[in-house]
């Protein structure tokens, strides 16, 4: 699911913080990211990508059920709508205003 805020009052990195995500690097892509696990494991967890578009903030989130089981590729049980994705999207949302 993508979430656009078309000015942040705030830093990403600050309100996502405070929302509970965490700074993860990729260690296969070395791609940067945030995720917030669900419970005590690594997995569920939501996990979300931010990009700048001019002064548009845009955040890819979704949520990983279990880790890649594929050697070599980079495919997962992620979910990208539905209830619990949506409503984090909100909570997202309504933080980043």
């Amino acid at each position: 699911m993508v979430i656009r805020i078309p000015t942040p009052r705030y830093q990403p990195d600050v309100v996502l913080r405070r929302a509970g995500y965490t700074p993860f690097r990729d260690p296969r892509s070395g791609e940067d990211s945030y995720v917030r696990r669900t419970g005590t494991h690594f997995y569920p967890r939501f996990h979300v990508y931010v990009q700048f578009e001019g002064t548009a903030l845009r955040i890819n989130l979704h949520l990983d059920q279990k880790q890649p089981s594929y050697h070599g590729f980079s495919k997962h049980a992620g979910e990208y709508d539905g209830a619990v994705v949506e409503a984090e999207a909100e909570r997202l949302y309504q933080a980043l205003q």
